[in-house]
């Protein structure tokens, strides 16, 4: 969730919700059940970051700065939107949690599956001086991803894998986020927030504080930002980010994209497949029902975004192209995240409806 051409388009479709203020809302269970096999207590840990990072928004009135923000998402001034550290907390503080848990829900149910991840085998030294043995990496680019929620995603993700294997058997998290709008303090402020033990009252008892670790060790989670136009990228610059990873995600970004040029985007699709590895996957989620118009011997038709995405990376036999560089493995117009009864978060959040379309490079 970023701007336009790096991805917070999705933004503007998702401000909707709760008009209570932050500063006024109380803690609130979410009554709505879900099927998920994702323990409540790791998605708990995972709104718990964002309440952790963002205490200061979540404790005050904000409302008209996220009146602003709305503003201008709606008018796709996204320069503007996501122009200053205030209003980048704020959306991370509002938006992104529960697409956070909507990511995790993704990762979980339907992409790990499909991961064929390479062995591992290296050594990190954790901060307590001991060696940490990673058995494999998950190397992943999240494209138009400033907003915070792959990466708590991710790491939940992570946490999950991690939980039902030895300590000989984990793996570790490469993470790299390209957003056109300068989010670096706030990857920054995530990842310490991740790395480092919840703070405790003065009051908590010996168990209590015994047991508080952070959500993932240092040694485990790596993360970097890199800031960038994903339709001004060329070749070299896409190559380099893109040759080693085993999954691309490109998260409620897609329509914006193609809403900006249809053109570059075919183009950075294309380029996109040119640059991954044979069995890397590339994830497309957004919002369901999305439609771009584009122009056809002079007139305008409307096209749904998957019948684009799959007319450039998937081509017709018919049209005498035989060459195939993507095998689709998954494609849903519409699902839906409900976020389970019991969890709790300072003000309300909201349910996620997506289509969801994944790809494996040939």
């Amino acid at each position: 969730m970023a701007p336009s051409r790096g991805g917070a388009s999705s933004a503007r479709k998702g401000t909707g919700g709760s008009k209570k203020s932050m500063k006024n809302a109380k803690q609130e269970k979410v009554m709505v059940s879900s099927k998920s096999d994702i323990p409540l207590e790791l998605q708990q840990r995972t709104l718990d970051i964002f309440k952790a990072t963002f205490r200061n928004e979540l404790s005050t009135d904000v409302s008209a700065t996220l009146q602003k923000i709305k503003q201008h998402l709606y008018n796709r001034e996204f320069s503007l939107a996501f122009g200053c550290e205030e209003y980048l907390r704020v959306y991370c503080a509002r938006w992104s949690p529960s697409r956070a848990l909507g990511y995790l829900q993704v990762l979980s149910e339907t992409v790990q599956d499909h991961l064929d991840l390479e062995q591992d085998d290296v050594e990190e030294r954790s901060e307590d001086g001991a060696n940490a043995s990673f058995k494999k990496l998950i190397r992943a680019t999240c494209l138009g991803a400033g907003g915070g929620a792959e990466i708590a995603g991710f790491v939940a993700h992570l946490q999950q894998i991690n939980s039902s294997v030895s300590d000989e058997k984990k793996s570790r998290l490469d993470l790299t986020i390209v957003d056109i709008a300068d989010w670096s303090p706030i990857v920054r402020s995530l990842r310490e927030t991740i790395i480092q033990p919840p703070n405790l009252s003065a009051y908590a008892s010996g168990a209590l504080k015994a047991n508080n670790v952070a959500f993932a060790a240092p040694e485990s989670f790596a993360c970097r930002f890199h800031q960038s136009d994903l339709l001004q990228m060329d070749f070299a610059q896409l190559q380099r980010l893109l040759q080693a990873v085993d999954l691309v995600t490109l998260m409620f970004t897609l329509n914006e994209l193609y809403s900006t040029s249809l053109a570059q985007t075919q183009r950075f699709l294309l380029q996109l497949g040119n640059c991954l590895k044979a069995g890397a996957l590339f994830l497309v989620v957004d919002s369901p029902g999305n439609y771009s118009t584009i122009q056809l011997n002079g007139k305008e038709k409307r096209y749904p975004m998957q019948w684009l995405l799959d007319h450039t990376l998937l081509p017709d036999p018919a049209l005498g192209s035989n060459e195939r560089t993507w095998e689709k493995l998954v494609s849903d117009e519409s699902r839906w995240f409900r976020l389970p009864e019991g969890l709790k978060y300072p003000i309300a959040l909201e349910n996620m409806r997506y289509q969801i379309h994944l790809y494996r490079k040939l």
